[in-house]
């Protein structure tokens, strides 16, 4: 029997042994198919996380309201709309949205001069928006916000967090600033003693139940506004359809769908990190967007994600849908039939639960001496403008514009130095080679011109564009310019080396007037002159071959 040949046996067992291995693999493949149920244990967590976030919203949305100038009622009711929603069509499991604060800034001029019925249509724009834009994949613009934005954006919301605590602590009465002081103690601990329980949910039930049992006088979650007593009704808003209507909501559709988006998308990235897991951004764009029509015609302003109520949510032990869905559905609880009870809750807890939220919040690391140390300067700026724009304007679209912005910039110029010119004169002193190598475009353009010897140079020059990148016409411009300087001088001027791009660009984009710069074919050398043929000998193309020779008379 030959090598290689199997024989009789093996041929007998082959198909035995294939049987057995799809046997054995069947009960592998059902397991992986069937969908992973959570367990009990999960579920207690979700739940109880859910119903954290659930009493961390309502006094940041009832706030949030007066700062649009609406009823609470309808943040509230938006809140409980977008998490339902977002909990099944969103992309980033265990991400809270509902009506955030950056959204209530932007809306404000337009509660105040148009009325509500004008925001609910805004919302219903917003919501349309962004469902296109999510269908688009707007989520692929997210690469060009840089690392330092980011961190950026979310030291600065740490910081608005924790100054949207003080207004219910500053001027108050001693009891606020002792709550306040046991609830971060009650936080601190809870965790080294038991996971079972979420700790702002035992630093909630605590304070309540010392405030109510020793009659403290100090503000409550009923004090900061009326709770609904009723569920919201769908309606549409009562504007007219005209021009005019869409003259008066279209900036504000633009500016809204812009924050939305932006706050959402980053605050899901930062989920990510802190739950190492990955997120559809395209679904969560057009998800909040199918949100957002649903609460407009339900009575709500328009939401994104809130990043201080998805870290409570994150931290409380939410990973999944369940926990976003649990925090819609028990703020509906709380604010309609269990409103009596939820408005005795003193706001020293809530308080206590956000300045933690604040300090996890922010990136410790990012202004380390050692970080600062290790960092290049124009990073550590890009940071520092970002929170320096967002901080006092509250308006997290102009902190992270400016930031990208000045990143740009900053990165072009960086980039621009990149650039460098190399030369070496033949030994024989009749031609210099020049060798640029670095990315070429608008930035480096002027520098790479002037970097030539247009007045010394032999009759010769060979530009070698083998280590240069061209990345737009303007550096194709450039080397045009260096030709015509070295012809205005009766110097010849070749470029040679480019590959790739390099060479696709210089193609496209040279002038068709002058000679074709990017041509990679060496120049023909001249061919020797012809000497002069014989006498009588006969020459193509000339006249005697032109015209036959008369035929002689007989």
């Amino acid at each position: 029997m030959s090598l290689g040949q199997p024989g009789p046996a093996a041929a007998r067992t082959r198909p035995l042994l294939a049987r057995v291995r799809a046997r054995a693999s069947l009960p592998r493949l059902a397991r992986a198919a069937r969908p992973a149920w959570p367990g009990l244990r999960t579920v207690r967590v979700e739940l109880l996380a859910g119903l954290v976030t659930a009493l961390a919203l309502i006094p940041e949305t009832i706030s949030f309201s007066v700062v649009a100038g609406v009823d609470p009622k309808v943040g509230l009711f938006a809140s409980f709309t977008i998490s339902v929603v977002i909990a099944v069509a969103g992309g980033r499991p265990a991400m809270i949205s509902a009506a955030a604060g950056s959204m209530a800034l932007v809306a404000a001029p337009l509660v105040r001069e148009h009325g509500l019925d004008y925001l609910l249509a805004t919302t219903v724009g917003v919501g349309v928006t962004m469902f296109v834009l999510g269908q688009l994949g707007v989520a692929r613009l997210m690469r060009f916000v840089p690392r330092t934005v980011m961190i950026g954006f979310v030291n600065a919301l740490a910081i608005l967090i924790f100054m949207a605590q003080m207004p219910h602590v500053v001027g108050e009465s001693p009891a606020v600033y002792i709550l306040v002081g046991v609830g971060l103690a009650v936080l601190l601990t809870v965790p080294r003693i038991t996971r079972a329980v979420p700790p702002p949910l035992v630093a909630v039930a605590l304070l309540t139940l010392t405030a109510v049992t020793f009659d403290l006088s100090v503000p409550t979650v009923g004090d900061e506004g009326s709770l609904p007593s009723s569920l919201p009704v769908p309606g549409l808003p009562s504007v007219p359809m005209t021009w005019e209507t869409l003259r008066i909501i279209a900036p504000y559709v633009a500016t809204l769908t812009a924050v939305g988006l932006l706050e959402t998308l980053l605050t899901a990235q930062i989920v990510d990190r802190m739950t190492d897991t990955s997120h559809d951004a395209n679904r969560e764009a057009w998800g909040l967007g199918l949100a957002n029509i649903v609460n407009g015609f339900l009575g709500g302003m328009a939401g994104c994600a809130m990043i201080g109520q998805t870290i409570v949510n994150v931290s409380s032990g939410g990973r999944t849908r369940l926990s976003t869905f649990a925090a819609g559905g028990f703020l509906l609880l709380l604010v309609v039939p269990l409103r009596e009870a939820v408005g005795v809750i003193p706001m020293s807890a809530l308080v206590a639960v956000m300045i933690l939220v604040s300090v996890m919040t922010f990136e410790w690391r990012s202004i380390a001496p050692r970080t600062l140390r290790r960092m290049p300067r124009s990073e550590t700026l890009v940071m520092v403008v970002t929170v320096g724009v967002v901080v006092p304007t509250h308006n997290l679209a102009y902190g992270v514009l400016v930031g990208v912005v000045l990143s740009a910039l900053l990165f072009t110029r960086r980039v621009a130095h990149l650039t460098k010119v190399t030369s070496v004169l033949d030994p024989e002193g009749g031609e210099r080679i020049y060798a640029v190598s670095g990315p070429v475009f608008f930035a480096s353009s002027n520098d790479l011109v002037n970097a030539f010897d247009y007045a010394h140079d032999p009759p010769r020059v060979v530009v070698d564009l083998s280590e240069a990148q061209l990345l737009d016409s303007a550096g194709v411009a450039a080397l045009e310019d260096v030709q015509h300087k070295f012809r205005e001088r009766g110097i010849t001027a070749r470029f040679a080396g480019a590959t790739g791009n390099t060479a696709a660009m210089l193609s496209r984009c040279s002038a068709p007037e002058e000679p074709a710069v990017g041509s990679m074919a060496e120049p023909e050398p001249e061919q020797p002159a012809a000497s002069p043929p014989p006498p009588g000998a006969d020459v193509p193309g000339s006249d005697a071959e032109a015209e036959p020779p008369s035929t002689p008379r007989g």
